[in-house]
């Protein structure tokens, strides 16, 4: 059988197939009013199609724990009830079709406040009724066009933790079984990780163990709401591609610091890290081909026994299941090959000898 769909479990929860979808922002929610930050018809259509299409597990994209945690203001958000109920018809029908609903939950940080990527995506000022002033651990612009963030104080920095909770709790509620924290791609949480981004000189900054304070702070209130049986996720990019890179010479996160990591996260209570890379820093180098991120995730599960999913340029069944027999990752998450084939899971088990869920009213097609 192929590895692909051999089921996985993680504490009391088993995913159907190891074909997984990737958190990928749509940035097509309510920008204001009552409906603000609420999935909508297109969330349902997006993440329904790949749920009908076999993939075991559904991340529902970067979701605010809080309306500043927005990257853009069409952001999906779960910091209040209304956002709840929306959430409750689209996990209701993932599960209905096999697939596990999951979600991100996000604090964009300096990187907030900026418009569509169709729009441009170009920061929104804070004179603009859009934008908002983002908040970092450090008061330094993401790049030249962005605004300079406001620095958190020890007292915001709690409270931000708080926010993960109380949205972790939400989560729960709107019938997600699995949450990712996401502390990758230059977010908040992956802004305090890098020394790029993190010049504070207190308990938050500094050496290593500061550095990933707030990080593991966030996880401990996160697990202490989420339930013991249910998996907690956490994504992070395993180098920002500064130190490793020789020819860069501003200091980053690196992939050392993310198996040094990642150990701390599995005492945590972490069950599978999410390995990607780079999103942190404007202008770093990255060695972009097929499976790239795929030897950052390797050697975590290989060094720490923390399961992993991989991610990244991952487009073919072949490869995808060459990643799991190779014992690189546990999971494979797709991205774009998701958007551009929402079957791909039932085109993969047709090619490789897997079976996925099938709604009844398509079994006369299989």
């Amino acid at each position: 059988m192929s590895a692909l769909f051999e089921p996985f479990t993680l504490r009391s929860l088993t995913i159907p197939n190891r074909l997984w979808m990737a958190p990928m922002c749509q940035y097509s929610a309510e920008v204001s009013g009552p409906d603000a930050g609420t999935v909508n018809a297109l969330h349902h259509v997006h993440y329904g199609a790949r749920a009908v299409g076999g993939t075991g597990l559904v991340l529902v994209e970067a979701t605010a724990v809080s309306p500043e945690g927005r990257i853009s203001p069409a952001d999906l958000g779960i910091w209040n009830d209304r956002q709840v109920e929306a959430f409750r018809d689209l996990t209701g029908f993932l599960a209905g079709q096999g697939t596990v609903p999951g979600i991100q939950l996000a604090h964009a940080g300096r990187k907030a406040s900026t418009d569509r990527p169709w729009l441009g995506g170009a920061p929104i000022g804070v004179a603009d009724a859009e934008g908002w002033t983002p908040v970092a651990p450090s008061p330094l612009a993401y790049d030249e066009a962005h605004t300079v963030p406001s620095e958190l104080s020890v007292e915001d920095i709690q409270q931000v933790v708080r926010q993960f909770a109380d949205a972790a709790r939400r989560a729960l509620d709107a019938g997600f079984e699995v949450a990712e924290i996401h502390g990758a791609h230059g977010y908040l949480i992956g802004e305090f990780l890098s020394p790029h981004s993190n010049h504070r000189t207190d308990a938050y900054g500094g050496s290593f163990e500061n550095r990933t304070r707030f990080a593991l702070e966030v996880v401990d209130a996160v697990r202490a709401v989420w339930p013991e049986e249910l998996p907690l996720f956490f994504r992070v990019s395993a180098t920002d591609w500064l130190t490793e890179n020789a020819d860069d010479p501003r200091e980053g996160w690196t992939a050392d610091d993310t198996v040094r990591f990642a150990r701390e996260l599995l005492a945590h209570g972490v069950d599978l890290l999410d390995v990607s890379t780079g999103g942190l820093a404007p202008k770093a180098r990255i060695p972009v081909e097929p499976g790239y991120q795929v030897p950052f995730a390797e050697r975590v599960r290989k060094e720490t026994g923390l399961p992993v999913a991989a991610v990244g340029l991952i487009t073919d069944p072949v490869q995808a299941e060459k990643v799991l027999a190779d014992g690189s990752a546990d999971a494979v998450l797709l991205g774009r090959e998701l958007l551009r084939d929402p079957y791909f899971a039932r085109n993969a088990a047709r090619a490789l000898g897997g079976d996925v869920h099938v709604p009844e009213q398509y079994g006369y097609a299989v």
